[in-house]
């Protein structure tokens, strides 16, 4: 049965899970950022040091190459697409539960059923597995007594890793 309370509850775990993924994913771009930023600055200054070409021919080739090497390494990540999804996935699932706090109590069938639609589009939009494992037991343990998205809610094994015990002595994490 849909409840009002738990959409909101899970609606809620899925904005700060996306506003602290969104965070992750940003200081990501920074760190890509901040190398490009000297290498440029470091081609301007052997640039404009010396008047013969030659004499910066290979410093110029190997601040190239790292600048090239870190864009693509940027590119291959994909850290600034990821930023803007977890970014717009915050605004969104932050919109809906203002949503569903404005409704009364006493919401009807329909409507429930709406709010939760709306849910299910904006969780399927999230890419999961592109957020970091300490990110989502943060929320694990910030949400434990309420509702979570299902990708949350303990049986991804993010909450208790199971182990086997071989002997009373020695246990193997799986």
């Amino acid at each position: 049965m849909i409840d009002k309370k738990k959409i909101l509850e899970k609606s809620e775990c899925m904005t700060l899970l996306c506003t602290k993924a969104s965070t992750h994913w940003n200081t990501i771009k920074i760190i890509f950022n901040i190398p490009l930023v000297f290498t440029s600055s470091a081609m301007c200054i052997i640039n404009s040091i010396s008047t013969d070409a030659n004499e910066v021919k290979v410093p110029n080739i190997v601040v190239n190459a790292v600048s090239v090497l870190i864009m693509s390494l940027s590119n291959s990540i994909k850290a600034s697409e990821k930023l803007d999804l977890f970014h717009r996935l915050s605004i969104s699932f932050m919109q809906l539960s203002c949503e569903i706090e404005n409704y009364d109590d006493d919401v009807n069938n329909d409507e429930l059923k709406l709010l939760n639609n709306k849910y299910e589009n904006l969780v399927t939009q999230c890419l999961f597995e592109e957020i970091p494992d300490y990110v989502k037991r943060q929320i694990i343990n910030t949400f434990q007594n309420k509702h979570k998205p299902i990708q949350l809610n303990g049986l991804s094994g993010l909450t208790n890793s199971p182990s086997i015990k071989l002997n009373s002595e020695l246990s193997f994490k799986v």
